[in-house]
């Protein structure tokens, strides 16, 4: 009975985590698992975060073998959007810590991430290693605050914010593909050429009165 509780909670994540917009909060998913079985709570969180991070490496895998249908000209746009936001190491850095603490529906920024062909496994890791705390704080306080978190669930599965939240980050993923990274890094590379041929021409102290 438990092992089916566990594979029936475990492949409700992954099916959630597949999903490229409007899925529930796996946080939701499994207090109400929780709440309603005889689940323990550190395999649930385990495989929770597990079954999470399985489902979205596939949702980006297959955004990165949607990239066969795009133009050649598209792709070359998203090399350019990947050089552009990963461009040095405080970008990268900061995409990691993106995939791992943002509160931000994370199906989009997978999305993007497979569009932008960028290496999976250590965003997915980063992604894992966020959810396990979160995780861990919303099932582990899902049994002290029962009563009020079934109304929260009612309200999480169905949040008029959170599905704002969603269009917004389609919006952003839309505006990814569709931006042309080549001509914005071409302007950021002339604009930085300009300013050294300024310093060129007018070195630092030239003209100032004695």
């Amino acid at each position: 009975m438990a092992v089916r509780d566990y594979a029936l909670a475990l492949l409700c994540v992954l099916g959630v985590n597949l999903l490229p917009a409007f899925g529930p909060p796996t946080w939701a998913v499994l207090v109400f698992f929780k709440l309603n079985s005889d689940l323990a709570t550190v395999p649930l969180v385990l495989g929770g975060a597990a079954a999470a991070a399985s489902g979205r490496l596939l949702l980006a895998h297959g955004a990165r073998r949607s990239r066969g249908r795009f133009s050649e000209r598209r792709l070359e746009r998203l090399s350019a959007a990947r050089r552009a936001l990963t461009g040095d190491r405080r970008r990268a850095v900061g995409g990691l810590a993106l995939f791992a603490l943002s509160p931000v529906p994370s199906a989009q920024l997978f999305v993007a991430a497979g569009l932008l062909d960028v290496r999976l496994g250590a965003l997915t890791c980063a992604f894992f290693a966020g959810r396990l705390v979160s995780y861990s704080l919303y099932v582990g306080g899902a049994s002290l605050a029962a009563p009020g978190l079934r109304g929260t669930l009612a309200g999480a599965f169905a949040s008029p914010l959170g599905i704002a939240v969603q269009l917004v980050m389609l919006a952003a993923l839309v505006a990814l593909v569709r931006i042309d990274w080549t001509r914005l890094l071409e302007r950021r590379a002339g604009r930085g050429s300009g300013g050294a041929r300024a310093q060129e021409h007018h070195p630092a102290g030239a003209g100032t009165p004695r």
